[in-house]
């Protein structure tokens, strides 16, 4: 993948991107790799210098299928010995293995429908390969409200909760009502016309009356896991 030239300032200058090997000091979490708009030669040169300075694992979000596959191929140096996960519903690649659960409780991830399953996986992925025990518990929306009022339990005992919603994004204000810990909304972009790509969900979110729910960026699976991550790590 070429040469890696790492200075004294926590980044390996590869050129075409500064891989950042102090990023788990400054926050606690290694840096992930954004794949879109990457060509898989770079992921994979990225991922490398970031294992050869000592990251155990990496995560490549917004990876294709025809990139992973592309990467898949061209592991070496220190991606050799590296296991590689491809996870295409949330379009997710892992180098290495998930560490086992070290936050201080359970991370739930909610979605309202079966068409949001794509961005709760990305978060329910995330918070795990971030260090957490993650509870899963989709197609639940308000359309079909006693659904979610079955599982009223399992909110009651998570210490966060991603809740991810499109059309009018009315889930997380629910949950909000039932929940004492803190519900990171997540609206996506699944709707009819008027849904305008996900922008009546997130500012159905912004305007929750519910205490205690905040709202990340469309379709930002990612966003709502680190920050969940976050919280469940906090003593």
């Amino acid at each position: 993948m070429g040469e890696n030239n790492h200075n004294d300032e926590g980044f390996v200058e590869l050129g075409y991107a500064k891989a950042d090997t102090d990023r788990a000091r400054r926050q606690h979490a290694a840096e992930v790799i954004y794949g879109e708009g990457k060509t898989a030669k770079q992921i994979a040169g990225i991922a490398e210098a970031l294992m050869a300075h000592g990251q155990e694992r990496v995560l490549v979000t917004r990876l294709d299928a025809d990139k992973a596959r592309e990467l898949a191929a061209l592991k070496d140096g220190a991606l050799a010995e590296a296991p590689f996960h491809y996870y295409d519903q949330p379009r997710i690649g892992i180098f290495g293995d998930m560490p086992q659960p070290d936050g201080k409780g359970t991370v739930l991830v909610i979605a309202a429908g079966t068409s949001d399953i794509a961005v709760a996986e990305e978060a329910a992925l995330t918070a795990e390969f971030l260090g957490n025990a993650v509870e899963r518990c989709y197609d639940v929306g308000v359309a079909g409200i006693h659904r979610l009022l079955a599982r009223v339990n399992v909110i009651e005992a998570a210490r966060v909760i991603v809740a991810v919603a499109g059309l009018e994004g009315a889930l997380p204000s629910v949950v909000g009502g039932l929940a004492s810990v803190p519900v990171i909304a997540v609206p996506t972009s699944v709707g009819y016309g008027a849904s305008f790509g996900g922008l009546a969900a997130l500012l159905g979110m912004l305007n929750s009356c519910a205490s205690g729910v905040s709202v990340v960026n469309i379709d930002n699976g990612f966003g709502a896991a680190f920050q969940a991550s976050l919280i469940n790590h906090l003593p």
